[in-house]
């Protein structure tokens, strides 16, 4: 947040009077995310990524695809130049992904738990990635790579759009209030005063109840998420004998339950 805030301040200097925020938050949020899942840094920030661009790409056909009923079918879809494009992106993407877990699956295979985890914390470089390498199921059985990789990709797409778009619209809410812009700005300089280095800890958010307020209605106005989706994958069998057959889709948020056109 810091390099995109000193961005900004480079960008106005030369005379941008206008910046797409939505944009430039984006690529702020895909670069610590990347960080976050493969210590990797991109610097998509100020310089192009094949994985970002990728990343962005199959963003937007998703979501063009939804508006395209006739298109929901697989067969029809790829067949078409948007799900051609669509499949080279997420074949890159997973390429990407499958690369980074083999080669930190040979460098915990060449060390012992207890050697790993000490070079991890010693170099806080602990990361999802890491994380899904060492979990296991209740009966001790391990992640496959298929398995890390579809859980990698989904906090990668997941968490950048939807975070995005919070930050987004908290920073134009409270453009619209600058009185409640000035007293998260002095709540949060009153936290930082006398400290060095002047940055907010896990343990501040506690003393930042305005801001937190301001942050938690933002959410409430404008919501990154407006449903959840849950699909049955088996029968379920309720108590009073009734079953919820398998294919129901569950849409949390608009209170109503259908079956899927297709597996």
């Amino acid at each position: 947040m810091c390099f995109l805030c000193a961005k900004w301040q480079r960008l106005t200097t030369k005379g941008t009077a206008c910046l797409d925020m939505l944009e430039h938050i984006s690529l702020m949020t895909l670069d610590s995310l990347q960080n976050c899942v493969f210590s990797f840094d991109s610097n998509c920030q100020e310089s192009p990524s094949e994985y970002i661009a990728a990343i962005q790409e199959l963003s937007s056909l998703i979501v063009k695809r939804h508006h395209q009923l006739f298109l929901y079918l697989d067969f029809l879809y790829y067949c078409t130049a948007d799900g051609r494009r669509f499949r080279k992106a997420c074949d890159l993407v997973h390429n990407f992904t499958d690369a980074v877990i083999r080669e930190r699956r040979r460098t915990l295979s060449s060390q012992n738990l207890d050697e790993f985890l000490k070079s991890k914390t010693k170099s806080k470089t602990l990361d999802f990635i890491d994380v899904l390498l060492l979990a296991k199921d209740e009966h001790g059985k391990e992640l496959s790579d298929e398995d890390i990789r579809a859980e990698a990709d989904t906090f990668m797409f997941g968490g950048h759009d939807t975070t995005a778009s919070a930050l987004s619209w908290i920073l134009y809410n409270l453009a619209r209030h600058p009185e409640y812009q000035e007293r998260c700005r002095q709540e949060v300089q009153e936290l930082l005063r006398d400290r060095e280095p002047q940055e907010i800890e896990w343990d501040d958010l506690a003393q930042l109840p305005f801001l937190t307020m301001c942050i938690k209605e933002s959410l409430r106005l404008h919501p990154p998420v407006i449903d959840l989706l849950r699909r049955c994958t088996r029968d379920i069998v309720l108590p009073d004998g009734r079953v919820i057959p398998k294919g129901v889709l569950k849409v949390k948020g608009e209170g109503r339950s259908r079956r899927e056109a297709s597996e």
